[in-house]
Protein backbone atom coordinates (compact mmCIF):
# COMPACT_ATOMS: atom_id res chain seq x y z
CA UNK A 1 0.00 0.00 0.00
CA UNK A 2 1.46 3.35 -1.12
CA UNK A 3 -0.22 6.55 0.06
CA UNK A 4 0.45 10.16 -0.98
CA UNK A 5 -0.59 13.18 1.08
CA UNK A 6 -0.65 16.55 -0.68
CA UNK A 7 -0.61 19.56 1.63
CA UNK A 8 1.87 22.10 0.34
CA UNK A 9 1.53 25.06 2.72
CA UNK A 10 1.32 27.00 5.04
CA UNK A 11 2.64 26.34 8.53
CA UNK A 12 -0.73 26.39 10.26
CA UNK A 13 -2.41 24.38 7.51
CA UNK A 14 0.29 21.72 7.63
CA UNK A 15 -0.01 21.45 11.42
CA UNK A 16 -3.78 21.06 11.06
CA UNK A 17 -3.19 18.10 8.73
CA UNK A 18 -0.96 16.17 11.14
CA UNK A 19 -3.90 14.50 12.95
CA UNK A 20 -5.05 13.18 9.55
CA UNK A 21 -1.56 11.82 8.89
CA UNK A 22 -1.58 9.98 12.20
CA UNK A 23 -5.04 8.62 11.45
CA UNK A 24 -3.86 7.29 8.08
CA UNK A 25 -0.87 5.63 9.74
CA UNK A 26 -3.12 4.04 12.36
CA UNK A 27 -5.41 2.68 9.62
CA UNK A 28 -2.53 1.43 7.46
CA UNK A 29 0.37 0.60 9.80
CA UNK A 30 2.41 -1.16 7.08
CA UNK A 31 1.85 1.37 4.28
CA UNK A 32 4.52 3.55 2.71
CA UNK A 33 3.29 7.10 3.27
CA UNK A 34 4.69 10.06 1.33
CA UNK A 35 3.92 13.76 1.87
CA UNK A 36 4.36 16.40 -0.84
CA UNK A 37 5.06 19.80 0.74
CA UNK A 38 6.65 23.16 -0.04
CA UNK A 39 10.00 24.25 1.39
CA UNK A 40 8.87 26.69 4.09
CA UNK A 41 6.81 24.17 6.09
CA UNK A 42 8.88 21.07 5.27
CA UNK A 43 10.85 21.07 8.58
CA UNK A 44 7.57 20.44 10.42
CA UNK A 45 7.20 16.97 8.91
CA UNK A 46 10.73 15.83 8.04
CA UNK A 47 11.47 13.05 10.49
CA UNK A 48 7.83 12.57 11.49
CA UNK A 49 7.38 9.01 12.82
CA UNK A 50 4.27 8.42 10.69
CA UNK A 51 6.02 9.28 7.41
CA UNK A 52 8.29 7.21 5.16
CA UNK A 53 9.19 9.91 2.64
CA UNK A 54 8.90 13.67 2.16
CA UNK A 55 8.94 15.25 -1.31
CA UNK A 56 9.76 18.96 -1.16
CA UNK A 57 8.51 21.38 -3.81
CA UNK A 58 10.47 24.58 -4.40
CA UNK A 59 7.53 26.36 -6.04
CA UNK A 60 7.99 29.73 -4.33
CA UNK A 61 11.71 29.72 -5.06
CA UNK A 62 10.95 28.88 -8.68
CA UNK A 63 8.63 31.89 -8.94
CA UNK A 64 11.42 34.13 -7.62
CA UNK A 65 13.92 32.65 -10.08
CA UNK A 66 11.51 33.05 -13.01
CA UNK A 67 11.23 36.75 -12.15
CA UNK A 68 15.02 36.89 -12.32
CA UNK A 69 15.00 35.21 -15.74
CA UNK A 70 16.55 31.98 -14.44
CA UNK A 71 14.32 29.69 -16.48
CA UNK A 72 16.75 26.82 -17.03
CA UNK A 73 17.25 26.06 -13.34
CA UNK A 74 13.51 26.21 -12.72
CA UNK A 75 12.73 23.80 -15.58
CA UNK A 76 15.43 21.41 -14.36
CA UNK A 77 14.18 21.41 -10.74
CA UNK A 78 10.50 21.22 -11.68
CA UNK A 79 11.19 18.30 -14.02
CA UNK A 80 13.01 16.54 -11.20
CA UNK A 81 10.04 17.07 -8.87
CA UNK A 82 7.62 15.58 -11.40
CA UNK A 83 9.89 12.58 -11.93
CA UNK A 84 10.10 12.00 -8.18
CA UNK A 85 6.34 12.41 -7.80
CA UNK A 86 5.72 9.84 -10.53
CA UNK A 87 8.31 7.26 -9.47
CA UNK A 88 5.68 5.48 -7.37
CA UNK A 89 2.19 4.23 -8.17
CA UNK A 90 0.00 5.31 -5.25
CA UNK A 91 -3.05 3.39 -4.09
CA UNK A 92 -4.40 6.47 -2.30
CA UNK A 93 -3.78 10.16 -2.99
CA UNK A 94 -5.31 12.69 -0.56
CA UNK A 95 -5.59 16.34 -1.60
CA UNK A 96 -5.88 18.20 1.72
CA UNK A 97 -5.05 21.58 0.08
CA UNK A 98 -7.97 21.85 -2.36
CA UNK A 99 -6.28 24.54 -4.44
CA UNK A 100 -5.21 24.66 -8.08
CA UNK A 101 -1.55 24.12 -7.14
CA UNK A 102 -2.39 20.92 -5.27
CA UNK A 103 -4.84 19.81 -7.95
CA UNK A 104 -2.03 19.99 -10.52
CA UNK A 105 0.09 17.70 -8.33
CA UNK A 106 -2.83 15.28 -7.98
CA UNK A 107 -3.13 15.20 -11.78
CA UNK A 108 0.58 14.50 -12.20
CA UNK A 109 0.68 11.75 -9.58
CA UNK A 110 0.20 8.12 -10.51
CA UNK A 111 -2.70 7.58 -8.15
CA UNK A 112 -5.41 4.91 -8.32
CA UNK A 113 -7.81 6.64 -5.91
CA UNK A 114 -7.48 10.43 -5.93
CA UNK A 115 -9.53 11.73 -3.03
CA UNK A 116 -10.55 15.23 -1.99
CA UNK A 117 -13.53 17.49 -1.44
CA UNK A 118 -15.95 17.90 -4.31
CA UNK A 119 -17.41 21.14 -5.63
CA UNK A 120 -18.81 23.54 -3.06
CA UNK A 121 -15.90 24.34 -0.69
CA UNK A 122 -14.64 27.92 -0.29
CA UNK A 123 -11.43 28.98 -2.11
CA UNK A 124 -11.33 25.66 -3.94
CA UNK A 125 -10.06 26.89 -7.33
CA UNK A 126 -11.73 23.93 -9.14
CA UNK A 127 -9.26 21.44 -7.64
CA UNK A 128 -12.00 18.81 -7.70
CA UNK A 129 -11.55 18.43 -11.48
CA UNK A 130 -8.43 16.36 -10.81
CA UNK A 131 -10.07 13.89 -8.42
CA UNK A 132 -11.76 10.58 -9.17
CA UNK A 133 -13.32 10.32 -5.69
CA UNK A 134 -15.05 13.50 -4.59
CA UNK A 135 -16.08 13.80 -0.95
CA UNK A 136 -19.24 15.80 -0.32
CA UNK A 137 -18.36 19.36 0.81
CA UNK A 138 -18.59 20.07 4.53
CA UNK A 139 -19.34 23.21 6.52
CA UNK A 140 -16.33 25.54 6.49
CA UNK A 141 -17.22 26.60 10.02
CA UNK A 142 -16.02 23.21 11.21
CA UNK A 143 -12.44 23.37 12.42
CA UNK A 144 -9.81 22.68 9.75
CA UNK A 145 -8.57 19.64 11.68
CA UNK A 146 -12.05 18.14 11.77
CA UNK A 147 -12.58 18.84 8.05
CA UNK A 148 -9.50 16.77 7.24
CA UNK A 149 -10.74 13.93 9.43
CA UNK A 150 -14.16 14.15 7.76
CA UNK A 151 -12.49 13.64 4.38
CA UNK A 152 -10.79 10.52 5.73
CA UNK A 153 -14.04 9.32 7.25
CA UNK A 154 -15.73 9.45 3.85
CA UNK A 155 -12.89 7.41 2.37
CA UNK A 156 -13.14 4.67 5.01
CA UNK A 157 -10.60 5.88 7.61
CA UNK A 158 -12.47 6.60 10.83
CA UNK A 159 -10.75 8.65 13.53
CA UNK A 160 -11.48 11.53 15.88
CA UNK A 161 -8.10 11.48 17.61
CA UNK A 162 -6.34 14.87 17.63
CA UNK A 163 -2.63 14.02 17.81
CA UNK A 164 0.25 15.88 16.17
CA UNK A 165 3.51 14.10 17.14
CA UNK A 166 5.71 16.94 15.90
CA UNK A 167 9.21 15.56 15.23
CA UNK A 168 11.17 17.48 17.88
CA UNK A 169 14.52 15.82 18.57
CA UNK A 170 17.16 15.98 21.29
CA UNK A 171 19.33 18.27 19.15
CA UNK A 172 16.47 20.80 18.94
CA UNK A 173 15.91 20.75 22.71
CA UNK A 174 19.64 21.13 23.35
CA UNK A 175 19.82 24.12 21.00
CA UNK A 176 16.99 25.80 22.92
CA UNK A 177 18.68 25.11 26.26
CA UNK A 178 21.87 26.76 24.99
CA UNK A 179 19.93 29.71 23.61
CA UNK A 180 18.05 30.30 26.85
CA UNK A 181 21.21 29.82 28.90
CA UNK A 182 22.94 32.49 26.82
CA UNK A 183 20.06 34.89 27.59
CA UNK A 184 20.11 34.01 31.31
CA UNK A 185 16.72 32.29 31.01
CA UNK A 186 17.63 28.60 31.30
CA UNK A 187 15.79 27.89 34.56
CA UNK A 188 13.44 30.89 34.73
CA UNK A 189 9.82 30.11 35.59
CA UNK A 190 7.27 30.88 34.40
CA UNK A 191 8.58 31.01 30.84
CA UNK A 192 6.18 33.27 28.94
CA UNK A 193 6.60 33.66 25.17
CA UNK A 194 5.04 36.40 23.04
CA UNK A 195 4.76 36.11 19.25
CA UNK A 196 3.41 39.53 18.20
CA UNK A 197 3.77 39.65 14.40
CA UNK A 198 1.57 38.18 11.66
CA UNK A 199 1.68 38.20 7.85
CA UNK A 200 -1.62 40.06 7.45
CA UNK A 201 -1.76 43.70 8.54
CA UNK A 202 -5.32 43.09 9.73
CA UNK A 203 -4.11 40.48 12.24
CA UNK A 204 -1.71 42.84 14.01
CA UNK A 205 -2.28 44.25 17.49
CA UNK A 206 -0.77 47.71 18.23
CA UNK A 207 2.87 47.62 19.34
CA UNK A 208 2.20 49.91 22.28
CA UNK A 209 -0.31 47.43 23.67
CA UNK A 210 2.09 44.54 23.35
CA UNK A 211 4.61 46.69 25.23
CA UNK A 212 2.10 47.45 28.00
CA UNK A 213 1.11 43.79 28.16
CA UNK A 214 4.74 42.66 28.45
CA UNK A 215 5.42 45.22 31.21
CA UNK A 216 2.41 44.10 33.21
CA UNK A 217 3.35 40.42 32.78
CA UNK A 218 6.85 41.24 33.99
CA UNK A 219 5.46 43.03 37.06
CA UNK A 220 2.91 40.34 37.88
CA UNK A 221 5.06 37.23 37.37
CA UNK A 222 8.55 38.68 37.98
CA UNK A 223 9.92 37.38 34.67
CA UNK A 224 11.25 38.76 31.42
CA UNK A 225 8.89 37.85 28.56
CA UNK A 226 10.52 36.12 25.58
CA UNK A 227 9.65 37.50 22.14
CA UNK A 228 9.74 35.13 19.17
CA UNK A 229 9.40 35.58 15.44
CA UNK A 230 11.03 35.28 12.05
CA UNK A 231 14.05 37.40 11.03
CA UNK A 232 11.74 39.89 9.29
CA UNK A 233 9.90 40.40 12.60
CA UNK A 234 12.99 41.91 14.23
CA UNK A 235 12.06 45.55 13.61
CA UNK A 236 8.52 45.46 15.08
CA UNK A 237 9.73 43.46 18.09
CA UNK A 238 12.51 45.96 18.71
CA UNK A 239 9.92 48.74 18.52
CA UNK A 240 7.79 46.95 21.12
CA UNK A 241 10.78 46.48 23.43
CA UNK A 242 11.80 50.14 23.05
CA UNK A 243 8.41 51.12 24.50
CA UNK A 244 8.78 48.85 27.54
CA UNK A 245 9.93 49.85 31.02
CA UNK A 246 10.99 46.33 32.01
CA UNK A 247 13.54 43.99 30.38
CA UNK A 248 12.59 41.37 27.81
CA UNK A 249 14.39 38.78 25.68
CA UNK A 250 14.40 39.00 21.89
CA UNK A 251 14.74 35.63 20.10
CA UNK A 252 13.38 36.80 16.73
CA UNK A 253 15.35 35.22 13.91
CA UNK A 254 17.30 33.00 16.30
CA UNK A 255 15.17 29.87 16.01
CA UNK A 256 14.28 27.43 13.27
CA UNK A 257 10.79 25.91 13.14
CA UNK A 258 12.06 22.87 15.05
CA UNK A 259 13.85 24.87 17.77
CA UNK A 260 10.86 27.21 18.06
CA UNK A 261 8.68 24.16 18.67
CA UNK A 262 11.18 22.95 21.27
CA UNK A 263 11.09 26.38 22.95
CA UNK A 264 7.30 26.39 23.08
CA UNK A 265 7.36 22.80 24.35
CA UNK A 266 9.15 23.89 27.53
CA UNK A 267 7.32 27.21 27.96
CA UNK A 268 4.41 27.78 30.32
CA UNK A 269 2.42 30.05 28.04
CA UNK A 270 2.36 31.58 24.55
CA UNK A 271 0.60 34.83 23.65
CA UNK A 272 0.23 35.18 19.90
CA UNK A 273 -1.60 36.73 17.01
CA UNK A 274 -3.24 34.36 14.51
CA UNK A 275 -0.13 33.08 12.76
CA UNK A 276 2.00 29.96 12.25
CA UNK A 277 3.76 29.99 15.65
CA UNK A 278 0.35 30.10 17.37
CA UNK A 279 -0.49 26.75 15.75
CA UNK A 280 2.98 25.46 16.63
CA UNK A 281 2.40 26.25 20.30
CA UNK A 282 -0.94 24.45 20.31
CA UNK A 283 0.62 21.43 18.57
CA UNK A 284 3.15 20.94 21.38
CA UNK A 285 0.31 21.16 23.93
CA UNK A 286 1.34 24.48 25.41
CA UNK A 287 -1.49 26.78 26.59
CA UNK A 288 -2.02 29.61 24.11
CA UNK A 289 -3.68 33.00 24.49
CA UNK A 290 -4.61 33.79 20.89
CA UNK A 291 -5.64 37.22 19.61
CA UNK A 292 -8.18 36.93 16.78
CA UNK A 293 -9.67 39.68 14.62
CA UNK A 294 -10.44 39.17 10.91
CA UNK A 295 -10.33 35.36 11.08
CA UNK A 296 -12.51 32.75 12.76
CA UNK A 297 -11.05 30.85 15.74
CA UNK A 298 -13.71 28.14 15.37
CA UNK A 299 -12.20 27.41 11.95
CA UNK A 300 -8.48 27.69 12.61
CA UNK A 301 -7.96 28.58 16.27
CA UNK A 302 -6.07 26.49 18.83
CA UNK A 303 -8.18 23.44 19.68
CA UNK A 304 -8.84 22.37 23.24
CA UNK A 305 -9.76 23.69 26.67
CA UNK A 306 -6.18 24.65 27.55
CA UNK A 307 -6.31 27.73 25.34
CA UNK A 308 -7.97 31.14 25.50
CA UNK A 309 -9.11 33.09 22.42
CA UNK A 310 -9.41 36.87 22.80
CA UNK A 311 -11.70 38.74 20.41
CA UNK A 312 -13.32 42.17 20.34
CA UNK A 313 -16.53 40.55 19.08
CA UNK A 314 -17.40 43.20 16.51
CA UNK A 315 -20.24 42.35 14.10
CA UNK A 316 -17.92 42.76 11.08
CA UNK A 317 -15.61 40.01 12.36
CA UNK A 318 -14.65 37.61 10.90
CA UNK A 319 -14.31 39.21 7.46
CA UNK A 320 -11.18 37.30 6.33
CA UNK A 321 -9.79 40.47 4.73
CA UNK A 322 -6.08 41.22 4.49
CA UNK A 323 -6.68 44.96 4.29
CA UNK A 324 -8.95 47.22 6.34
CA UNK A 325 -9.03 51.01 6.83
CA UNK A 326 -9.57 50.71 10.61
CA UNK A 327 -8.58 47.19 11.80
CA UNK A 328 -11.08 47.78 14.61
CA UNK A 329 -11.47 44.07 15.32
CA UNK A 330 -7.87 44.01 16.60
CA UNK A 331 -7.59 47.59 17.85
CA UNK A 332 -10.60 47.11 20.16
CA UNK A 333 -8.92 44.27 22.04
CA UNK A 334 -7.86 45.63 25.43
CA UNK A 335 -4.74 44.75 27.40
CA UNK A 336 -6.80 43.75 30.42
CA UNK A 337 -8.71 41.22 28.27
CA UNK A 338 -5.45 39.52 27.33
CA UNK A 339 -4.24 39.62 30.93
CA UNK A 340 -7.46 37.96 32.03
CA UNK A 341 -6.82 35.15 29.55
CA UNK A 342 -3.28 34.77 30.85
CA UNK A 343 -4.48 34.75 34.46
CA UNK A 344 -7.04 32.02 33.77
CA UNK A 345 -4.36 29.79 32.28
CA UNK A 346 -1.73 30.52 34.93
CA UNK A 347 -4.11 29.84 37.82
CA UNK A 348 -5.55 26.63 36.37
CA UNK A 349 -2.47 25.17 34.73
CA UNK A 350 -4.17 25.42 31.36
CA UNK A 351 -7.17 23.34 32.39
CA UNK A 352 -10.71 24.45 31.65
Amino acid sequence: MNILIIKLSAIGDVIHTLPALNAIRAAYPSADITWLIEEAAAPLIIGHPALDRVIVSGRKNWIRNIRKGQWKSVIFEATGLVQTLRDTAYDLVFDFQALLKSGAMVALSRGRRKIGFGRGMEHQEHSYFFLNERVAPVDMNCHAILRSLMMLDASGIHSRSITYRLPIHAVDRKAVSLLLDKEGMKSVRPLICINPVAKWITKLWPNERFAELADRLSERYRVSPVFTGAPEDKEPVQDIMSRMRSPAVDLTGKTSLKTLAALYERADLLISTDTGPMHLGAAVDMPVVALFGPTAPWRTGPMGDRHRVIRAGLPCSPCFKRECPTCDCMNHIRVDQVLEGVSRIMTTGGQA
